[in-house]
């Protein structure tokens, strides 16, 4: 209940934490798809712990093994299992909040729902499940490019730092030049330092992941409850410290008169396209070929390195000390898990589209 993903492209996530492995079971992927094994590793990359001073120090390899599915590097339209051992827990950081309850964190309520917790790291309520998601978002990554279809996040918010730049005027590719994941240079070093000063206060903070998605077709999403846009939000708040999702011009457009937010019809080129793009890409739950555009929130990290009160399994008041290996924010690595729920979204919808036409 709750790991399976999708309609047609289909994921289901297993593993925890503390666990021996982490991986996914893709089930719908058409047959004869390129599965780049190197490619599938750099995106887990992008997103495993370890990789600078401003991210958790859990040092994992994340190294991929492709257990079925595949064959001579193509998708032979079976399932495909992919899965990563897990090399460095320390379950011990956490005996001590065996019994206790950690603030704002799923301690309380998965005992109530289950009768019974992992708490070593969280179980499987852990962020380590989304390398997972990573995973078959690389390969759904690659079904997605065969259509031109590009998928660009990067972070464009760090507590109150904020990048106001619209992303047509970014250079997306300087994302990847800097461990915050942010196109812009100068700030994004702002981002950095005032991050490692969270950190060095035993503290954390949250920020925004914002994505484009460019060169969708027509057409994906259905009326009513599968609405395009719906389905994208519900992939974004799936994900580990998601509070917040908006799309094209979001709580900014009540801001504005219809007149101004109205995204006017024009021809180029023998295609229908939108003067604006208020819209993001998306009208009447349908994609309209324009560029898909949307932000997504993060909280701070609720482990913090800090005495909290809480109370323990019995209900009797006790003190919670962070201790462990943790993010002070959870954006750099946000950045690749964003684009993987955004691909393996697009890639259902366009799946489920050619169903349809046949």
């Amino acid at each position: 209940m709750g790991s399976v993903y999708g309609n047609i492209f289909k994921i289901s996530t297993f593993g925890e934490s503390h666990g021996r492995a982490v991986g996914v079971v893709i089930d719908g992927c058409p047959a004869g798809i390129e599965i780049d094994e190197s490619f599938i590793q750099s995106e887990l990359d992008r997103r495993r712990p370890g990789q600078s001073k401003i991210t958790t120090q859990r040092q994992e390899d994340d190294k991929i093994e492709i257990v079925s599915g595949v064959f001579e590097g193509k998708s032979t339209g079976t399932p495909i299992c992919m899965l990563v051992w897990n090399q460095d827990q320390r379950s011990k950081d956490y005996s001590h909040i065996a019994e206790k309850f950690r603030p704002s964190h799923a301690d309380y309520t998965y005992a109530e729902k289950y009768g019974n917790r992992d708490y070593r790291g969280g179980g499987r309520s852990s962020a380590r499940e989304t390398l997972a998601r990573v995973a078959a978002g690389a390969v759904a990554k690659k079904a997605l490019s065969q259509y031109g279809i590009s998928i660009q996040a990067y972070v464009s918010q760090v507590g109150k730092i904020k990048l106001e730049t619209p992303y047509q005027e970014l250079n997306l590719e300087e994302t990847e030049s800097n461990i915050i994941r942010c196109p812009e240079p100068n700030l994004a070093m702002k981002m950095i330092e005032y991050i490692d000063q969270v950190r060095k206060d035993c503290d954390t903070v949250g920020g925004v992941v914002s994505c484009v998605i460019q060169n969708t077709p027509v057409g994906l999403g259905e009326p009513v409850f599968d609405k395009l846009h719906a389905e994208l939000g519900k992939a974004m708040l799936s994900i580990n410290a998601v509070k917040g999702f908006e799309y094209g011009s979001g709580f900014d457009g009540i801001a504005m008169l219809g007149s101004q937010h109205n995204d006017e019809f024009y021809i180029n080129d023998n295609k229908v396209r939108t003067k604006t793009n208020h819209s993001g890409g998306i009208q009447g739950g349908i994609s309209n070929g324009e560029d898909i555009y949307f932000r997504v929130a993060f909280k701070p990290v609720a482990t913090i390195m800090k005495d909290q009160n809480s109370i323990d399994a019995k209900g009797n008041t006790t003190t919670v000390s962070g201790k462990g290996r943790h993010d002070p924010c959870v954006v750099p690595r946000a950045v690749p898990i964003v684009e993987a729920m955004a691909a393996l979204v697009i890639l259902d919808f366009m799946l489920l589209a050619r169903t349809n036409k046949a």
